[in-house]
């Protein structure tokens, strides 16, 4: 399975800033109860310069959740914070920048391996093990203003919802279940 802390650890120079800027902010640790997960195009090598850091949160006190990332991240340079509904889930949402990397906390009370921001960086990460020479035609739909998931199914040929469809199609390959 993909290990994103691992990739990151190894991988281009840009990945490995923000691994640091993760352990300097100590976010995975200041935060563990919450089954943290550090998601989206950094740990896939597939980012542009103002991709985000993404970090996931299985979380079903919201409340105790807010609380603790305003104290712990309220001061710093960009900070938001929101309650919403997605996809008729309620969510909570902090953005905030340091060490050169904006980074956005996407909390919600289903556990982190099941949430489809990991589940999209899983299938992804299989699909470019298996098709390396796919990774720079997605980056160049993403720099003409693809998002990521739309992005690999028009490569891929996927036609109707990208989200849903890349979640599809990494369960009919054996990717995800």
């Amino acid at each position: 399975m993909f290990d994103p802390l691992v990739a990151m650890k190894f991988g281009n120079n840009r990945q490995q800033k923000a691994l640091t800027a993760i352990n300097e902010l100590n976010i995975l640790n200041d935060l563990s109860r919450y089954d943290p997960i550090v998601c989206g195009t950094i740990p896939l090598q597939i980012d542009l310069e103002e991709s985000d850091l993404d970090v996931i949160f299985n979380v079903n006190n919201f409340d105790d959740f807010e609380q603790k990332v305003l104290k712990l991240y309220g001061h710093l340079s960009d900070f938001t914070l929101e309650r919403k509904l997605i996809r008729a889930e309620s969510v909570v949402k902090a953005n905030f920048n340091f060490d050169g990397f904006e980074f956005e906390i996407f909390a919600q009370n289903q556990p982190t391996h099941n949430q489809h921001a990991y589940l999209h960086m899983v299938v992804q990460a299989e699909i470019l093990k298996r098709e390396e020479s796919l990774k720079q035609q997605i980056i160049d739909l993403k720099e003409k203003g693809y998002k990521t998931e739309p992005a690999f199914c028009e490569v891929l040929g996927i036609d109707g919802d990208p989200y849903s469809g890349l979640l599809e199609f990494g369960k009919q390959n054996g990717f995800i279940k």
